[in-house]
């Protein structure tokens, strides 16, 4: 079962009788069916089902923990601490595979918040419930060139 979520979008909605426009930012979308809260490349990801009204929350749910330093700050934080093979290999015993060694620093676990908590806080406010949580064994890190 293939799961993927576009946290970034706008999508025409029925309210209440009403056309209504959902802008999300960092969230996706859900109507009920479970979704994927990816972590990092260094922590768990957790498949959740969603709960109660989802009109309430907007049809949508956290997509992920978020940053905590913006790029440019990861590159020069993770320059300093580390060298490219040791961001090649997580903690929880998965490998990371990109060519660019800039988006390899950009994207280092360190640069996100903690998902737990994120997750934490969706099952206590009653939104969420944990079906399962995956490792990352393998991380595919690309972006696309500019022409």
């Amino acid at each position: 079962m293939p799961l993927d979520g576009c946290h970034n979008s706008v999508t025409r909605r029925e309210f209440a009788g009403e056309a209504v426009w959902v802008h999300r930012k960092g969230a996706v979308a859900t109507e009920g069916e479970p979704v994927v809260i990816p972590g990092s490349r260094g922590s768990l990801s957790y498949l959740v089902k969603p709960i109660g009204d989802s009109g309430s929350h907007a049809w949508s749910l956290a997509h992920g923990a978020g940053r905590k330093w913006a790029r440019s700050e990861t590159r020069l934080r993770m320059r300093e601490r580390f060298g490219t093979h040791q961001l090649t290999q997580t903690p929880l015993g998965g490998r990371v595979i990109c060519e660019r060694r800039e988006l390899l620093y950009e994207e280092a676990p360190a640069a996100y918040k903690n998902i737990e908590d994120v997750v934490q806080d969706l099952v206590d406010a009653r939104l969420v419930s944990v079906i399962a949580t995956f490792r990352p064994l393998l991380t595919y890190k690309t972006r696309a060139l500019r022409r």
